[in-house]
């Protein structure tokens, strides 16, 4: 398995650090660690997480504020969002009108 951070996830990690670190710089630093330490665990066990709320993606908790929202393609683990859990997921905002 490989892994990939996509560009919202990337963007979504960035944040969250700078967000962190305005108050306490040493724990922006170690909640992401805590990101990268639990993607690193889906390379051998990629359905660690649980069945996503949007369909063909995964959750898992990374921070018990935080969730890794990844999919898997192929021999591909691909983080797409660092979800703080306080936060609608999926955003109904984004989610097509009914038929």
């Amino acid at each position: 398995m490989k892994l990939v951070w996509t560009r919202i996830a990337s963007a979504d990690r960035k944040a969250i650090r700078e967000y962190i670190a305005r108050d306490n710089p040493a724990a922006a630093v170690s909640l992401d660690e805590q990101f990268s330490e639990k993607a690193r665990h889906l390379l051998d066990h990629p359905k660690l997480g649980r069945a996503g709320r949007v369909a063909g993606t995964r959750e898992l908790v990374a921070h018990r504020h935080y969730l890794l929202v990844y999919d898997l393609e192929g021999d591909w683990v691909r983080v797409l969002r660092v979800q703080h859990t306080a936060r609608q997921w999926p955003n109904p905002a984004a989610q097509p009108p009914p038929a």
